[in-house]
């Protein structure tokens, strides 16, 4: 009875130790699989609502008067870089509202990652880059998170629209200190230089021909026939060619590009370029007093009532790697924002960064938005539910996602609860097993990403309906 009675109690403490396994799992690998029956999903809603008002009464004029623009810029890391979560917002405020114009785009093949697909861009010459990931070296880091620089004093950085629903009539052009490095041009004119150079004659060896031969055909001697082809000897073979040396001369014609640059205007934060017409297609130029080139973000707008939807994302990226650069708040100014939202925290879960130390730099990157850009309001948005390492449970995920609910009031930012609404800490494997999230179980597939931006979509414009049946009571 006594062995019984032991071995039952080591199956007890067996037992207990499997769940203390389970429950501290931001270090201990655990298996997800058999979780789901705690999977449950939040309510497809945005809180704390008053904090964005003014956002949605400017989006009532624009509605009801069909004039002005409402301009969104969305911050964040990989999450956003790519543009597609983003891009279903950004399609279906503007199917709704109207099309204002893209808004903030940058050359993201030029600095060798990946970036949105409405516009094409390239270069004739090669461009250094810098990620606020990495450590500073003194690269001017601003509004695209990355630097882009070149001393080249004749590039040509082409811009092309892809998509026509983003052709423009204002391009905005965001620099450095907003030192004026470029200009545009929309085309450019063919010069054509002639000169005479040596005339290049060539022969082709024959069979039986002797060096004396060729020689007397080019009237020359073979002495110099050999000197200009470097021979030794008078042996020669078939097939092989011969160098005629020659005092003649030849017209040749060079022809290059050359760009007409238009005027631009200088504003507070930017320069601009305006054309009556809707443009697919420009060139930035190097502005002839300038000796090193920067480029910060591009600002794309149709003259049209509208929405436009700026996305800024860098891959890696955390809220601590936007902190260090004054540079970027300050020209997110240049994007007359109405609302940001901010999305970050993915990066800071994988370095395991305690919920009050994440809350203080989260809360300190809202505080310099809010002071630079004082007419824009904020929306937070939870980072969307991921393993750590591919097994454990992202409980920091959970933690930052509660947090950030529970200061919005205070703070006065909305909050949308994504880790919730996608099936929270429990919902991973169910996203992955429906096509929604890639291998690493971090980071969503396409149809991931256009779920998340159809939901929040959907949130935003319910969250809308409802300060309008406000309004009118």
């Amino acid at each position: 009875m006594w062995n019984k009675l032991l071995l039952l109690f080591s199956g007890l403490l067996f037992s207990v130790t499997l769940s203390a396994q389970v429950i501290d799992s931001t270090t201990v690998e655990v298996d997800t699989l058999g979780m789901e029956a705690k999977l449950s999903y939040g309510e497809n809603a945005i809180s704390n609502t008053k904090a964005i008002d003014r956002f949605f009464e400017k989006l009532y004029v624009l509605e009801t008067a069909k004039t002005g623009k409402v301009r969104v810029v969305h911050i964040g890391d990989s999450h956003i870089q790519a543009d597609l979560f983003t891009g279903v917002i950004r399609k279906k405020l503007q199917d709704t509202f109207g099309n204002g114009g893209l808004g903030f785009s940058f050359p993201h093949n030029l600095a060798k990652t990946n970036g949105s697909h409405y516009i094409r861009y390239s270069s004739n010459e090669s461009w250094n880059n810098h990620r606020l990931t990495k450590e500073k070296n003194g690269s001017p880091i601003g509004l695209s998170g990355i630097s882009l620089t070149t001393r080249a004093k004749d590039f040509a950085l082409e811009i092309n629209v892809k998509d026509n629903a983003y052709q423009f009539n204002t391009l905005k052009i965001v620099t450095p200190e907003n030192t004026p490095m470029f200009d545009v041009a929309t085309s450019s004119k063919t010069i054509v230089l002639e000169s005479k150079v040596p005339k290049k004659i060539v022969h082709k060896i024959k069979n039986g021909e002797a060096i004396s031969i060729i020689a007397d055909k080019y009237n020359i001697s073979v002495a110099e026939l050999k000197r200009a082809n470097g021979l030794k000897s008078d042996k020669i073979r078939a097939g092989k060619t011969l160098k005629i040396p020659t005092n003649e001369m030849q017209k040749r014609s060079l022809k290059r590009s050359e760009f007409i640059p238009l005027s631009l205007n200088e504003e507070a934060q930017a320069h601009s370029f305006y054309s009556e017409t809707l443009m697919d297609k420009i060139y930035l130029i190097p502005n002839k007093k300038a000796t090193a080139f920067a480029l910060n973000g591009l600002v794309f707008e149709r003259n049209e009532p509208g929405i436009t939807y700026s996305a800024i994302g860098v891959n890696g990226a955390k809220a601590s790697d936007y902190n260090k650069y004054p540079l970027f708040f300050e020209q997110v100014a240049a994007l007359e924002a109405d609302l940001i939202i901010v999305s970050l925290g993915t990066n800071e879960t994988f370095d395991k960064m305690p919920v009050q130390d994440y809350m203080n730099v989260l809360n300190a990157f809202i505080a310099t938005i809010k002071t630079k850009n004082p007419n824009a309001e904020v929306l937070v948005l939870s980072t969307p539910p991921s393993l750590l390492y591919r097994r454990s449970l992202n409980r920091f995920a959970d933690e930052y996602a509660r947090a950030i609910n529970t200061q919005a009031t205070t703070v006065n930012h909305a909050a949308y609860d994504l880790f919730a609404i996608m099936g929270g800490m429990y919902g991973v494997n169910r996203n992955y097993r429906q096509g929604l999230m890639s291998g690493d179980k971090v980071h969503y597939s396409k149809a991931g990403y256009e779920k998340q931006g159809a939901l929040f979509s959907e949130a935003l414009l319910n969250a809308y309906e409802n300060f309008k049946v406000n309004k009118k009571n």
